[in-house]
């Protein structure tokens, strides 16, 4: 069947993107949340179900949602992918659930000058992959390819929610900092920002290893459809 574009049915403000689909349905485990400046948030479908559109998280000046996702089990873990790359990830039941107007607690400590780039959930049940793509911050956006690596989830060791967490790439000579980061299931795909797919190195078997010459500009990471940008969170 077809598609339409989403602002047929949601109304957009400047600046705003959608980065996830989530249900409203009475059963669901509701939504966990993560932000650029490291806070984390679960909120539960009950929450969600008084008006049309609603904040789904109180945000602090210059902060934005990085990543959103429904919760199928309550068992999975959460997890955090920094701009200096580092990886963290803890329960989700380790996350008290808020009402739509509460904050977020600490998801992830942060040094200075770091971002979050990556936030999402994996059942920890199943095999998963990293993928990171390093590059320079003083290269304009889709005018390097950088080095990009893959690396198998199992050889992070997880930490408590508002730490630091561990390497998850070691910069090479010119790069200070990962542009994209992507954890989920195998297999995972890469594109370019014109949609052609972009081929991913074999897994690296060391954590902290350096990435490998991206054989194009990555734009966007998934097991299936992938979304990278950012958003303000108006709606769900």
């Amino acid at each position: 069947s077809g598609a339409a574009p989403v602002s047929e049915y949601v109304a957009l403000e400047h600046g705003e993107h959608v980065i996830a689909l989530t249900t409203l349905e009475p059963e669901s485990l509701g939504l966990a949340l993560g932000t650029r400046s490291g806070t984390v948030k679960r909120v539960q479908a009950d929450h969600l179900t008084s008006k049309d559109a609603w904040e789904v998280i109180r945000l602090d000046p210059g902060d934005t949602v990085v990543g959103a996702v429904e919760l199928d089990t309550g068992d999975e873990e959460l997890v955090f992918v920094t701009s200096d790359a580092q990886l963290l990830h803890f329960p989700a039941s380790g996350v008290r659930p808020q009402g739509r107007s509460g904050g977020g607690v600490a998801g992830v400590r942060l040094t200075a000058d770091a971002s979050v780039v990556f936030f999402g959930a994996y059942d920890p049940r199943e095999p998963g992959l990293v993928v990171t793509v390093a590059g320079s911050a003083d290269a304009l956006p889709g005018t390097e390819a950088g080095s990009v690596k893959v690396t198998d989830l199992a050889a992070y060791p997880g930490k408590g929610r508002a730490t630091g967490g561990v390497r998850c790439h070691r910069f090479l000579r010119g790069e200070d900092l990962l542009r994209l980061a992507w954890v989920g299931p195998a297999p995972a795909r890469a594109a370019a920002p014109t949609g052609v797919p972009v081929d991913l190195p074999e897994p690296d078997g060391r954590r902290d290893g350096s990435g490998t010459p991206a054989s194009g500009i990555i734009d966007g990471i998934g097991s299936g459809m992938s979304q990278r940008r950012t958003d303000k969170a108006e709606s769900p």
